[in-house]
């Protein structure tokens, strides 16, 4: 059944077209009811297809200039320049994209971790990150800002869509002491948990990351694992036993 996109948007990236995606609206069933968007998931593989031309669709680009690409958990950034085409980008491992190329949209997929998207519209730069607490932690998010540098940006604007909220994100104390080990301050994003476990707050870290590096940016405030109507989640998925999760997917365009 065809029924309409949720797309979720932020203020701060007007008037560039960009979109958080939901669940909501897409041709997949069973545990990736929904719009479903990562190949990488065991839903079948043309229904992920349309999913994605859906997006293209509604993102006001040809159902070929979606691009994505193999994301890994790096700090590695694709540049999309004049001539490359979207196709191209599906097997590049990275966890960044960025252009000043109009009529192609950058798209991230995530289940919990971050999907931020960045824009300087006065450039015409933009950029879309996948940032897990790994990726976040080994610069994937300064890496993109200065690729957009590179290509011209120097007002940019950011939001963090849905992730995983603190108060859903219990972790490890080596987790902890990981980040503690970067800087010791970090430990501000930490809180003890109902079962004597730290909790983090992944989107603060990012949101730190971010206005570090000279970026106007807010979160979105949706928590991945409390709106399961709504969002994708490896962690409540984990919990609940299934099998395969869906990838929700954030795409911006020029």
């Amino acid at each position: 059944m065809h029924t309409t996109l949720e797309i979720l948007t932020h203020p701060l990236l007007e008037p560039v077209r960009h979109g958080f995606f939901t669940r909501r609206g897409g041709a997949s069933s069973g545990l990736f009811s929904g719009l479903n968007c990562g190949h990488g998931s065991s839903d079948q593989s043309e229904i992920v297809t349309i999913n994605r031309a859906r997006v293209a669709e509604a993102m006001g680009v040809a159902t070929d200039a979606l691009a994505t690409v193999h994301q890994t958990h790096s700090a590695d950034v694709a540049i999309f320049r004049n001539g490359d085409k979207a196709g191209d980008f599906a097997d590049m491992r990275a966890d960044a994209i960025v252009t000043d190329q109009p009529g192609v949209a950058l798209a991230v997929l995530t289940a919990d971790c971050q999907p931020i998207l960045l824009a300087d519209a006065g450039a015409g730069v933009i950029g879309a990150v996948h940032a897990g607490w790994r990726g976040a932690l080994a610069g994937v998010i300064e890496a993109a800002v200065a690729a957009m540098r590179d290509l011209g940006a120097a007002r940019i604007s950011a939001a963090i869509g849905p992730t995983i909220s603190q108060g859903a994100y219990e972790v490890g104390e080596e987790f902890m002491e990981e980040f503690m080990a970067e800087d010791p301050a970090h430990h501000r994003f930490f809180a003890g948990g109902p079962n004597g476990r730290p909790m983090f707050d992944l989107p603060a870290f990012g949101l730190m990351r971010l206005r570090q590096s000279g970026v106007e940016a807010e979160w979105i405030r949706h928590c991945t694992y409390s709106e399961p109507e709504r969002f994708f989640s490896y962690r409540r998925s984990t919990h609940q036993g299934e099998a395969d999760y869906g990838r929700l997917i954030s795409a911006i365009a020029l």
